[in-house]
């Protein structure tokens, strides 16, 4: 299995060629992963997310519930045992039945419209998978056919997140794999509560900019209340636009519709391709359904035995390791290279930085634009230009990094992937630290990294402090 974070994003240009050779998908995994140089995005994003994943998150989906405040000990698998899985016996046949009506694909708020092969089509599936004949909503598909004639069957594809669109994603990926397309149909799909299913959308995008100016590693009483008030006001936000949604956006719920999709499609099995997030969706999926189970490929795997803490410290990790790749790659030393760029946050976070679109760099969207080019090679020059612009006073080169990461377009009109994300991983997971245990956390991540440890700290452990998340039936003080 290949090493690597997140999913391509179409926003940076087409994806570099990957996983050309596919000789996993014929019974063998020789050189699958060889030469993989693709941008990817984390599953917990450093600069915008801990600004907004730190609201009291709880609760789970239609696919059970969660136990409360834990932070100990190795990371339960999600609760997929504690509610029998509706079989597809127990579907209404308007579900069951569905024909599923293929069109051209038009453009999305991300991206053009793709080419010919792709056709685009809505899934119906329930609302709440606890009660199969109720209310449904829409899961957005796209598909291209296979070209060969012989054909194996549909080949599911997850890019990570969550949060991240596979409608949109899937064209670009797809044009890198021709071959695994001779034999299968490539399919993808937004999850429920992402993009075109439903998408969760907590805040508007004045309020989008607003919060960029709350302080993501807050230094004093102030600002800690007010990163608090801030994440609060989100979560109220996702329960006022999302309603019922929700409650039902767990990655439990996500894999129950993929097996109805499987049905639907007319295959016996499920064969798939999670990266990242994507591998734990996999990962659930056949837990609930092993006996669907065909060919799956699971990449940059997340640590099924990692708590709450140990995610995150694997983040700050990889982004360590990735920036002293970086620092090597320019001849610094990588420890002395990691200070100066600490310091330089650290002056940033004193004294935001002057921008030619007037807007002011942060310390939370200077991370956040460091964090974007580190995904690839090919983004190095561009860190480089923007490190030293920075360092003379110029924050533009990385505000417009961190506005490439953060969806914000020209116009100012953000995306929605962070929404998604944190309104899919509250339902998920049950571990978060207080805020006092956060912050006796600190030593250790700054040790790790004392560039994203801080930051990396904040954002999975601090997702649990007052109040409760929408859906939660439990709440914490």
């Amino acid at each position: 299995m290949c090493r690597s974070e997140g999913y391509p994003q179409p926003v940076t240009g087409p994806v570099p060629a990957a996983y050309h050779d596919v000789d996993a998908f014929r019974g063998t995994t020789r050189g699958a992963c060889e030469g993989v140089r693709m941008l990817r995005v984390p599953r917990w994003t450093a600069g915008v997310a801990a600004a907004l994943l730190v609201a009291g998150c709880g609760g789970g989906g239609s696919g059970g519930s969660h136990d409360e405040g834990k932070a100990t000990g190795p990371a339960a698998p999600k609760d997929t045992a504690s509610a029998p899985a509706p079989s597809l016996t127990d579907l209404p046949s308007s579900l069951t039945s569905q024909r599923l009506g293929w069109h051209r694909c038009g453009a999305t708020e991300d991206s053009a419209a793709p080419g010919d092969a792709w056709r685009c089509a809505t899934l119906k599936v329930p609302l709440d998978w606890s009660k199969p004949g109720g209310p449904t909503i829409g899961v957005a598909l796209i598909r291209a056919r296979a070209t060969g004639n012989d054909r194996i069957g549909s080949l599911l594809f997850n890019f990570g997140g969550p949060g991240g669109s596979g409608v949109t994603t899937m064209p670009y990926y797809g044009a890198t794999i021709p071959t695994l397309r001779e034999r299968y149909d490539l399919v993808s799909f937004d999850p429920r509560g992402v993009g075109a299913s439903e998408g969760v959308r907590c805040r508007g995008d004045r309020d989008i900019e607003a919060a960029e100016a709350v302080d993501a590693t807050p230094d004093d009483p102030a600002e800690e209340k007010a990163y608090f008030q801030d994440a609060a006001a989100f979560g109220k936000g996702c329960e006022r636009a999302a309603g019922r949604l929700l409650e039902h956006v767990s990655t439990t719920d996500t894999a129950r519709d993929m097996d109805l999709l499987r049905h639907v499609l007319g295959d016996r099995t499920m064969h798939y391709f999670g990266i990242s997030y994507g591998t734990e969706l996999g990962g659930v999926y056949a837990h609930l359904f092993p006996e669907h189970v065909g060919r799956m490929i699971l990449d940059a795997v997340v640590d099924p035995a990692a708590d709450t803490v140990g995610h995150a410290k694997n983040q700050a990790r990889g982004f360590q390791r990735a920036l002293e790749d970086y620092l090597r790659s320019t001849g610094q030393d990588p420890r002395r290279g990691t200070r100066h760029i600490a310091a330089l946050l650290k002056s940033i976070d004193a004294k935001p930085l002057p921008t030619a679109s007037g807007r002011k760099l942060t310390q939370t969207l200077a991370l956040t634009g460091i964090i974007l080019p580190l995904y690839s090679e090919a983004g190095w020059p561009r860190l480089t230009s923007a490190l030293k612009s920075a360092e003379q006073g110029d924050g533009s080169k990385l505000l417009a990094l961190a506005d490439q990461y953060n969806e914000r377009d020209s116009s100012g009109r953000y995306g929605t992937r962070g929404h998604a994300q944190r309104a899919i991983s509250c339902l998920d997971d049950k571990q978060r630290p207080t805020p006092a245990g956060t912050r006796s956390l600190l030593p250790e991540f700054e040790r790790i990294s004392p560039v994203f440890g801080t930051t990396s700290a904040g954002t999975r452990p601090a997702g649990a402090t007052t109040g409760r998340w929408p859906g939660s039936t439990t709440p914490r003080g």
